[in-house]
This record gives C-alpha cells, sequence and structure tokens, in this order.
C-alpha cells in the first residue's frame, strides 16, 4: 500500500509539477513572448486568455502533460522504464488532431498540416528502427558512427516541421483571427517544452541527474526553441510563398530519403 501510494504521489508531481503542466507552462510563456517580441514589429505585452480553457485547450494540456513526463528531463519523477518515445509521439499528435477537429477554420492548409505530421513522427521514431527500444534513455544514448547520418537526417527533418505544427509559418487561415490586441496562444504556450524537450530526449544523450545535467537539459532545449524561432522568422522573410513551396516541394522528398537512409543503415547495421 505505502508503495502504491508512493508511485502515485511520485507520478502526480511528474504530472502537475515537474516536468508535467507548470514546467510546460513556465517555459512555453519565456519561449511565446520572445517570440512575439521577435515577429511583431509594433510589440506590446500580450494578453491573458480571459475565458475559461476550451476543448482544445484542454486536449493540447493532457497531450502535453503525458508527452512532457516522458522526456529525459533529469530528476524526472517517472522511472526510465515506464517512458516511451512513442506515448510521446502519439500524444503530441493528438494536439494536431484536436486542433483540426475543433478548430479547422484557423488551421492554414489542414492537409499539408497532416503531411507534415507524418514526417515528424518518422523524424521521431527514426531513431528507433536500429536500437529496437523506444525507452528515451536509450534512444539518446545510441551515438554509434553508422547511425549518425540517420539520426542527422531525422534531427534536421523534426527541425523543419516543428515550424507548421507550432503554427508559426506565415501561411495564414482560411478565417484570419482579428484581435485587436495580441494574446498570448495557450495552445502553442503548451507545446513549446513537449516539443522541444522530445527533440532534446531523442538526439542527444540523457543528461545525469544532477545540477551539471539540469542546466545541460534545458540549455539544449531553450536552444532547440530558439533554433525553431529563427527557422521560423526566416520563414516569414521570404514570405507566404517560399514557406508553403518549403512544405510542399521539398518536405515529402526529404522525409522518403530519410526513410531510405534509415532503413539501409538498419540494413547495414544487422
Amino acid at each position: 500500500m505505502i508503495q502504491l501510494l508512493l508511485s502515485t504521489l511520485t507520478h502526480a508531481v511528474a504530472l502537475f509539477l515537474y516536468p508535467g503542466l507548470a514546467l510546460m507552462i513556465a517555459f512555453g510563456v519565456v519561449v511565446e513572448l520572445a517570440w512575439t517580441r521577435l515577429s511583431t514589429r509594433a510589440w506590446e505585452w500580450p494578453e491573458l486568455p480571459r475565458r475559461r480553457p476550451g476543448p482544445v485547450v484542454a486536449t493540447v494540456a493532457l497531450s502535453g502533460v503525458v508527452a512532457a513526463v516522458q522526456t529525459s528531463a533529469p530528476l524526472n519523477p517517472v522511472p526510465g522504464d515506464e517512458r516511451s518515445v512513442v506515448l510521446a509521439a502519439v500524444t503530441l499528435a493528438v494536439v494536431v488532431w484536436a486542433q483540426l477537429a475543433l478548430t479547422v477554420e484557423f488551421v492554414a492548409e489542414p492537409g499539408l498540416l497532416l503531411v507534415v505530421q507524418v514526417c515528424w513522427l518518422l523524424a521521431v521514431l527514426g531513431p528507433a528502427i536500429q536500437p529496437e527500444s523506444l525507452r528515451p534513455q536509450v534512444l539518446g544514448n545510441v551515438l554509434v558512427p553508422g547511425l549518425l547520418p540517420a539520426k542527422i537526417a531525422c534531427a534536421i527533418l523534426y527541425l523543419l516541421c516543428l515550424p507548421a505544427l507550432l503554427r508559426l509559418w506565415p501561411i495564414p487561415p482560411a478565417t484570419a483571427d482579428k484581435r485587436v490586441h495580441q494574446r498570448l496562444e495557450a495552445a502553442r504556450v503548451l507545446t513549446w517544452f513537449p516539443y522541444c524537450g522530445l527533440f532534446t530526449t531523442v538526439f542527444l544523450p540523457p543528461p545525469s541527474d544532477d545540477l551539471g545535467g539540469l542546466v545541460r537539459f534545458f540549455a539544449v532545449t531553450f536552444g532547440v526553441a530558439g533554433a525553431v524561432v529563427v527557422l521560423a522568422l526566416l520563414m516569414r522573410l521570404r514570405g507566404v510563398a517560399a514557406a508553403r513551396g518549403l512544405y510542399t516541394r521539398a518536405i515529402a522528398p526529404y522525409a522518403v530519403l530519410v526513410l531510405a537512409l534509415v532503413v539501409a543503415t538498419s540494413v547495414l547495421m544487422r
């Protein structure tokens, strides 16, 4: 009974405090404010959402929490053998499906977004083919030279997909959101850490459970968020046509090449 209570307590801490909801909000607010400041010419402090969380935000929050707990964040209360990259990928995929199902009028290029999501799933699961393990600490710790080309290719594909999945690309939806004052995008705030933390988990060795590991993990994760912001800003500078061309003519062929590289690597490494 005591072990059951302790397990329940540690999972509750992971879900609601660290690396769950509280950390997700704090991380997301910092990155979202930076993105708003850099992407808006006449910048002002965005307003906080005034209404209660709707179905989309609630779904995103629940999915994001589950994904965040699967990361290799140091001092994660959830044991490593209970985490799964597939669970993180599936729950983050639910975020896109929820947005399409409930707010499709505010989603730019729904069909193209699904293609990007498939490419992102390939980037997440590609490194797992050769190690044949879905545990985050195993995937991040694989540094065999023969696997590095496939892993690097998957990492690049992952980063290219994030501006679209986080809805930072400059392609406007059919029904634009005509707000007078800019507000924090609650759904995006809740997904910055799961997406960026999962990148750190899958493509880099797991950090140690000490202060140094904590600093390294969050330095890399903030660096990933910064890279996504820079990529999204470059897309905005190039314009809608360039962004649409990247995702319609480049992402899918590159994903096919990544898939071929992953399969070839798996065959050669056996």
